[in-house]
């Protein structure tokens, strides 16, 4: 049993990689319009704002940040917790002085954690 799980979730990683290079054919981050791109892990979530031009990060937030730890209520993985990576990783950015991003769901689907991720930097003053 442990056999068909391993290969299903290495299926599932290669189908999501596929899928991630896809959207990286598209979505480029410039210093005018970075990009900003999410991971979520099986306990964490991660947003960051990259110069692809440059080759740098420029704001980062993820569940494992002391500041949004402490607004945690426990759990890491969940649409509460993806609201508060997605303001964060906002507020740092409108400091550095984006304003516009494009958006690298990272392969994963529009929907739940990521949609959360996006809406919550969109109402906190990104646009894309």
């Amino acid at each position: 049993m442990s056999d068909y799980l391993t290969r299903k979730s290495k299926q599932k990683r290669s189908r999501r990689k596929r899928s991630h290079l896809r959207v990286r054919n598209r979505v480029r981050g410039t210093a005018e319009r970075p990009r900003l791109a999410v991971f979520k892990s099986a306990r964490h979530l991660y947003a960051q704002v990259i110069d692809d031009a440059a080759g740098r990060t420029l704001a980062q937030a993820s569940t494992l940040d002391p500041e949004v730890r402490k607004q945690l209520d426990g759990a890491c993985g969940n649409v509460a917790a993806a609201k508060l990576v997605g303001t964060a990783v906002a507020e740092r950015a409108k400091k550095s002085g984006i304003e516009q991003v494009v958006f690298d769901r990272g392969g994963f689907i529009f929907h739940g954690k990521v949609k959360a991720i996006a809406e919550a930097a969109r109402e906190h003053g990104l646009k894309f």
